[in-house]
């Protein structure tokens, strides 16, 4: 008992001399000592270690906030690219047209004397030149339909393509065979040359019926007394003067079909297989007949305006519409992804 006295007055004093004041000391201080022994137990957590986890746990939200709120620029960025893409394309575009003025301003090239096949197609194209020869209607073409509107009313055609063949003995003909785009004819005439065809190819099934009505012909011609005239194979032909424009081949959209030459379906200009279709080499030149001085009388074919050689299905005025569209959506988008992330007021 005077060992537990002795240890209850020494905490008491030393409790009293660590600056305590409370009246009743006996009981505060076994309850600072249990209080004591409480902070050091395992289950109870320290401040730092609960701000490390708080921290921990709040990170991945704010980087999914932070990129969210990147994301909703992201459409004015795209559209503002759209716009200055469309600049870009104004400018190349203006350039390509202006290449083309000043090659259509040029003097005609005379092509009679010139073998064309042995300059490159870059040098010549959009190049106005002048030829003369002669047309084999038999080895035509017909590109299409193509449609033509006349005083606002649309009539269906097709472009027709012939080959140029040279003059014999003419030195003001061409060398080599040429491919025109003679113009825009009618349905009709494509029409027309397929009945021809037909009746050309049923015509040539045409055989005597007997032998013996064949030998009643040679006795007749043998004892005529008329001399027969044989008539000349080779006609003389009057050259034709063709001014026109160097052109390669078209580039057809997803939306037009194949080329069929088979059954005579062409739909595009594709120069290399029209040539190899008439019988030509296939670095044959190809030309667009662009004569203004068309007969009233006889219109067809109707050559090519050459004011469409400078004329394109988007012209830069167009571009620069499609700019100022892209740019104001590009603001609008913009502003509002601004607004979206502008803070809200806090209501009273």
């Amino acid at each position: 008992m005077a060992a537990k006295t002795f240890i209850a007055k020494t905490i008491t004093k030393l409790y009293y001399s660590s600056g305590s004041h409370s009246s009743h000391p006996k009981h505060l201080a076994p309850l600072s000592l249990s209080s004591s022994f409480s902070s050091f137990s395992p289950n109870t957590a320290s401040p730092a270690a609960e701000s490390q986890s708080t921290i921990s746990s709040q990170a991945p939200g704010r980087e999914r906030s932070r990129l969210s709120r990147w994301l909703l620029f992201l459409p004015g960025a795209i559209t503002f690219g759209l716009g200055t893409w469309q600049i870009i394309r104004r400018q190349e575009k203006i350039q390509m047209l202006d290449y083309r003025q000043k090659r259509l301003e040029l003097e005609p090239l005379n092509l009679n004397n010139a073998s064309p096949s042995s300059q490159k197609l870059d040098q010549l194209e959009f190049r106005r030149v002048k030829c003369k020869g002669f047309f084999d209607e038999k080895r035509s073409i017909y590109v299409g339909p193509r449609s033509r509107s006349i005083s606002g009313v649309t009539e269906n055609g097709y472009y027709i393509i012939t080959p140029l063949i040279p003059v014999p003995d003419k030195d003001e003909s061409v060398q080599s065979p040429i491919l025109v785009n003679r113009g825009w004819v009618p349905r009709s005439w494509k029409d027309e040359a397929s009945k021809v065809s037909e009746g050309g190819e049923q015509s040539s099934d045409i055989t005597p019926t007997s032998v013996q009505d064949t030998e009643r012909r040679s006795r007749s011609r043998f004892w005529t007394k008329k001399p027969q005239i044989v008539e000349d194979q080779n006609p003389v032909v009057a050259p034709i003067e063709v001014v026109g424009v160097v052109r390669g081949s078209e580039k057809p959209s997803i939306f037009v079909p194949p080329n069929d030459p088979n059954s005579y379906q062409w739909f595009y200009v594709d120069v290399p297989a029209i040539a190899r279709t008439c019988g030509l080499p296939e670095d044959t030149i190809y030309i667009e007949d662009v004569n203004e001085n068309v007969n009233p009388g006889n219109p067809y074919p109707l050559p090519k305006d050459v004011n469409t050689l400078i004329r394109s299905s988007v012209m830069p005025q167009d571009h620069l519409n499609y700019t100022l569209t892209w740019y104001s959506l590009s603001a609008a988008v913009t502003l509002m992804a601004l607004m979206r992330l502008k803070p809200k007021k806090s209501r009273r």
